[in-house]
């Protein structure tokens, strides 16, 4: 007959662990996870649970071999170590006090099973398979993966979220969006999105769901901010979830901050989803590292929208040219020969490495390394275009010996 599945609410109710062995170590935290009191029986446990049962937590260890009348108190019993005649004797207690026990070596035996489980948000996933654990841990992860990447559909029928989450869609490949954002953005009734967002998942939304497109586009086609801001608060007045897509991490020179203090100045609960800043995860993609022992323990990130000398400029160049750290530059291309120039005189090297990434993570994504004192014309010979992400330091030099290495070793670098 097929088992009869149940969420149990253990919160503050004795579970019993026999036995200290890796099927303990994988059921305990989950049992610690769902709020129970576990009392661990078993002379010998993991370094893992040996470490939890040395906290102030709800996990009590009994360093010895099981006895009878350990099931008394418990609601219950996970009968989970190596020896097949001390598991029957637990789940036969057990069976005597009527608590439930799980036998981890015998799925015939046992009066019950734990399903392979799963969470994704506020969801639990569980899955029997008549007792074949790989099959079920096969089927759960299915349904999680898609659950958490939103290809599955389950949208929220009863409690749906409200007001507005703002969501840092990362650099731009739409795999490198957080679980967290795509869960919420599949969700969403309305989507206020960015010309940098990871435009690739609109493709993924139900045909409900109302797209506006708040692209500002350099020197080109924008929406100014005032009227984003208005439409967040209009969609939400009408009981529409809204999410703010917008590209890398919304409170990295993504004006994330005045949105949320807009929405808060009309009531409005905003959710952030924090997303992978392109200033990092765009030099790691073509395998520059920002910070590398010896080299640098520092990097700046900086917004070059306004040049240096602008009496607008709130950036200290010349303790930027006097620094040994990485210099990250966002929306500089067009100012290139002017920063370059304000580098060198305060201190930078006319030597000095940098590249420059154009669509980093993105399929056409393209890179040139240079000099401070040739990245300007070698830019302009180039064609770069907007998103470009520029890096100034020696850790450009750390990307070209990677590439050197894997030549060497005669893999494509």
């Amino acid at each position: 007959m097929p088992p009869y599945l149940l969420a149990l609410r253990l919160g503050g109710r004795r579970v019993l662990v026999v036995g200290g062995g890796r099927v303990a170590q994988r059921r305990v935290p989950a049992l610690l996870a769902a709020g129970a009191r576990v009392v661990l029986v078993a002379p010998e446990v993991t370094p893992s649970l040996e470490d939890l049962a040395s906290g102030d937590g709800d996990l009590t260890w009994l360093r010895r071999p099981y006895r009878k009348g350990d099931c008394d108190g418990a609601w219950l019993v996970q009968a989970v170590t190596d020896d097949a005649k001390v598991n029957a004797a637990v789940a036969a207690e057990a069976e005597a006090s009527r608590i439930w026990c799980v036998r981890a070596d015998d799925a015939d035996a046992s009066p019950a099973w734990t399903p392979a489980s799963g969470r994704v948000g506020e969801t639990t996933v569980g899955v029997v398979a008549g007792g074949d654990p790989r099959r079920a841990a096969g089927i759960r992860d299915a349904v999680v993966d898609g659950l958490r990447d939103a290809t599955l559909e389950a949208r929220h029928s009863r409690a749906k979220p409200v007001g507005v989450a703002l969501v840092g869609g990362g650099p731009g490949d739409p795999g490198l969006i957080t679980v967290r954002g795509r869960q919420l953005l599949a969700q969403a009734d309305v989507v206020v999105t960015d010309r940098l967002a990871p435009r690739e998942l609109l493709d993924e939304l139900p045909a409900d769901v109302q797209v506006v497109d708040a692209a500002k586009i350099p020197y080109g086609r924008t929406v100014t901010q005032e009227r984003i801001n208005e439409y967040l608060v209009e969609h939400v007045r009408q009981g529409r979830f809204v999410v703010r897509l917008k590209g890398g991490d919304p409170f990295v020179f993504g004006r994330g901050a005045e949105e949320v203090l807009h929405c808060a100045k009309h009531g409005i609960p905003v959710t952030v989803v924090p997303g992978i800043t392109s200033a990092v995860a765009v030099p790691s993609a073509v395998g520059i590292p920002v910070t590398h022992r010896g080299v640098t323990q520092e990097f700046h990130v900086v917004s070059a929208h306004v040049p240096p000398g602008d009496p607008a400029s709130t950036v200290d160049w010349p303790a930027l040219g006097r620094s040994r750290g990485t210099l990250i530059l966002l929306m500089a291309v067009e100012r290139m020969p002017l920063i370059a120039e304000t580098l060198m005189r305060y201190g930078r090297s006319s030597d000095m490495p940098v590249a420059v990434v154009q669509d980093g993570t993105l399929p056409g994504q393209r890179a040139l390394t240079a000099t401070l004192g040739t990245v300007a014309e070698e830019m302009a010979a180039a064609g770069v275009r907007p998103p470009a992400i520029v890096v100034v330091g020696d850790v450009v030099n750390v990307a070209r010996e990677i590439d050197m290495m894997r030549a060497d070793l005669g893999r494509d670098p």
